[in-house]
Formats: C-alpha cells, sequence, structure tokens
C-alpha cells in the first residue's frame, strides 16, 4: 500500500528526502578521501584508518537493529527529523574530538543515527511511490551520492586542507540544519502504517519479518551487494596517492568527475530499470561492473587523466548497480512491515559494509615504501560476492510487481 502525492508534492517529497540522504552519505564518505589527512595528523597505519570507517558502519548495524523494534510504531517524518537533529549533533562532536579515541566514538554515534535514517528515507520512498516508478525515485534519491562527491567532496577536502580536518565536519552538521528546516516544511506526515492492533512484544515484527523467506532472501542479496563494494572502496584514496601517484591535492578532481558522471548516470539507470526491468537492469550493470573494478585495484602509475577513467567508471557503475537493487529490495518487503524490515536491511547493509572494510583493511597494508599491498586480492573478493549477488537477485519476489 502506497501513500498517493500529487506530481509537484511528490517531486519536493523526493528532493527532500534526497537532501536527507546527501547530508548523511556526504558524512560517510567524506572519511575515505580524508584517509591520507587523518592518518599524518594520528599517526595511525591503514588498520586503525579502517576502524574509524567501520565504526560508522557497525555503529549503524546496531542501531538498526534497535530501531526495528520501533520504527513502525511511530510517524515517520517526525521520526526521521529527530534522528536528524541528533546526527548533526554527533557529527559535530567529530570536529570536536581531540583524539582518535574520542573521534572514534563520534564516528560510532553518528553511524547510529545515520543508519537509522538512511532505513528511513527508503522505507518513506516505499510508503509513497507506486512499484512502477520507484527505480526512477531510487534514482534520484542516489543523485544525492552524486551530489556529494561532485561538491561535497571536493569542497570538504578544500576546506581540509586550507582549516584543517575537522572543517568538513562542521560544514555537514551546519547543512544538515538547513534542511531539517527543509523537511519541517515538505515532508508529508506518513502514518497509514500505524495499526491500534498491539505487537505481543518488542520483537514481533522483527520476527515477522525474519520468519519471511522472501526478506531473508533480500537481506542476503543487500548484504552481498554492499559487500562486493566496500572491500575496495575505503581504500581508494589511500592506494590513489601512494601507488598510482596521484597529488594528494589533485584528489577533489577524481572526485568531482566520478561525482558529475554519477549525476548523469543515475536517472538514466532509473528510468531504464523502469522500463525494461529492475532485476535485468542490476545484473546488466553489476555484471558490466565487474571491469573497472579489477582494474582499478591492480592498475600500477598512471598520470591523473588516465586514473579519472578508471574511477569514473567505476563510480558510475558501483553506484549505479545500487539504484535497481534498492527498488528490488525495497519492494520485497511486505508494505505494513516496510520500516522494520529497511532498519533490518540498514543493519545487514552496516554489517556488510563494516566487515567489508574491516576484512580488506588485514588483507591490505602498507610496505617499507609506503606502497599499499594487498589490493588487488581485496577486488578479487569484490567480484565473488559481485557474482554471487548477480545470480542471488533472481530469488527475491517483488510486491507490486506484475509479471
Amino acid at each position: 500500500m502506497t501513500t498517493e502525492l500529487a506530481p509537484r508534492t511528490e517531486r519536493f517529497f523526493l528532493l527532500t528526502l534526497a537532501g536527507v540522504q546527501f547530508s548523511h552519505i556526504l558524512d560517510f564518505m567524506i572519511m575515505m578521501p580524508l584517509g591520507p589527512i587523518l592518518m599524518a595528523a594520528f599517526g595511525i597505519g591503514t588498520h586503525e584508518f579502517g576502524l574509524l570507517v567501520a565504526s560508522y558502519s557497525f555503529s549503524a548495524a546496531i542501531s538498526g537493529v534497535l530501531a526495528a523494534t520501533f520504527v513502525d510504531l511511530f510517524e515517520r517524518k517526525r521520526m526521521l527529523l529527530v534522528c536528524f537533529a541528533l546526527f548533526a549533533l554527533a557529527t559535530l562532536a567529530c570536529a570536536l574530538a581531540p583524539g582518535f579515541s574520542m573521534l572514534l566514538l563520534a564516528r560510532g554515534l553518528a553511524g547510529v543515527f545515520g543508519g537509522i535514517m538512511g532505513a528511513l528515507v527508503q522505507t518513506m520512498v516505499g510508503d509513497v511511490i507506486p512499484f512502477s516508478r520507484r527505480a526512477r525515485a531510487s534514482g534520484l534519491i542516489a543523485s544525492a551520492f552524486s551530489l556529494s562527491t561532485i561538491a561535497g567532496v571536493p569542497l570538504s577536502l578544500w576546506l581540509a586542507n586550507h582549516f584543517g580536518w575537522q572543517t568538513p565536519f562542521i560544514l555537514i552538521a551546519a547543512t544538515s540544519v538547513l534542511f531539517i528546516v527543509v523537511g519541517l516544511r515538505f515532508l508529508p506526515e506518513l502514518r497509514h502504517h500505524l495499526s491500534e492492533e498491539k505487537r505481543a512484544h518488542l520483537l514481533s515484527a522483527t520476527f515477522s519479518v525474519l520468519g519471511e523467506a522472501n526478506h531473508r532472501h533480500a537481506l542476503l542479496f543487500s548484504a552481498l551487494l554492499v559487500f562486493s563494494g566496500f572491500t575496495v572502496i575505503p581504500y581508494i584514496t589511500v592506494y590513489a596517492v601512494n601507488n598510482v601517484g596521484i597529488d594528494p591535492h589533485d584528489i577533489p578532481f577524481v572526485y568531482l568527475a566520478g561525482g558529475f558522471a554519477t549525476f548523469i548516470s543515475a536517472r538514466l539507470i532509473g528510468q531504464w530499470a523502469d522500463r525494461h526491468g529492475k532485476v535485468e537492469a542490476y545484473r546488466w550493470v553489476a555484471l558490466i561492473t565487474i571491469v573497472p573494478l579489477l582494474v582499478l585495484t591492480h592498475v600500477g602509475r598512471l598520470p591523473l587523466w588516465g586514473w579519472l577513467i578508471c574511477s569514473t567508471s567505476f563510480f558510475v557503475l558501483i553506484s549505479g548497480r545500487m539504484i535497481p537493487a534498492m527498488a528490488v529490495i525495497t519492494s520485497a518487503a511486505q508494505p505494513k512491515l516496510r520500516g522494520t524490515f529497511m532498519s533490518l536491511n540498514g543493519t545487514v547493509q552496516s554489517l556488510a559494509m563494516g566487515l567489508a572494510t574491516t576484512l580488506a583493511g588485514y588483507m591490505i597494508a602498507l610496505d617499507a615504501d609506503g606502497h599499499v599491498v594487498g589490493y588487488p586480492f581485496a577486488g578479487y573478493l569484490a567480484v565473488g560476492a559481485n557474482l554471487v549477488a548477480i545470480w542471488y537477485v533472481g530469488r527475491i519476489v517483488m510486491h507490486g510487481h506484475k509479471p
């Protein structure tokens, strides 16, 4: 069951959710290009840096389990904006952290609220947007990733290089406050999922979700999807600087090019998936992704233009496959349990993200000359998980889909 909105209201609704996504995706993404700066500032290695990235994911996983017990008991808009405000405070705490341990704790707190926000955004898309337009809507929401790489990451890196690593987190906190005000104005209240029927206990909805085989298939597919990306993604900047020979000051161009390309491709992939089938679109994009994935993790020294070709094609395809995939995952949920399902999905994705980042962190190391070693093995692991996901997606049944 969906709550239909007028076309103009629907567009403002999706743009506002994209703004929410922009804030917490930028907060997560900025850690990866900040890798060399943070490693130098705190005197840490790849293992500790991996923990900084993974702490967000593992905290988001824990919060997803907790949120699954109550997320469908509250009106969507109010819950999203409360979590958004707490997320902004946690991100500000990152900027105020005096050392590695406190930054690790602050990243964990940001992950707690960011994880709930991500699940709620996808839940609200499923609540409002009909199945026939859901991939296109997911493409618009995915443009938040593109905008964060086009504008957010380069600007944040420029601020970090000129004013210190703390300034990007201050920028994200301020941006979050702005989008909270926008959300108060443009997000509709969503109550149709609320029921007078009382639950037997807090975990009854969680057990109902996990008790259905289709939900379990979708959650496993979701885990494979994320795992196959995050064995590689967190270490791209470190590899580019240390092995490929890219100047740290040129890293913003990498994210600018990748973000601009994905901004264009995300909408096109969403439209293609709605027109020709979400599963088929996912499989084709995921299959093609293998090529830049292997090139990116094996390539040696390159000029900037050569690296831009590798990294941009990787960004376009690795994020592009998420658009039809998230439409499939969202549509696998029983409508009355969608909030609980998407919270558990957020948990599964965060666990997969944290596991992939941590595992790759132990596979990857710096040698005596400062070069990254072990990155090709992370690439092989990503390809393996990607191939399993391509096969497994066929087991998912989508509600609202008419064969």
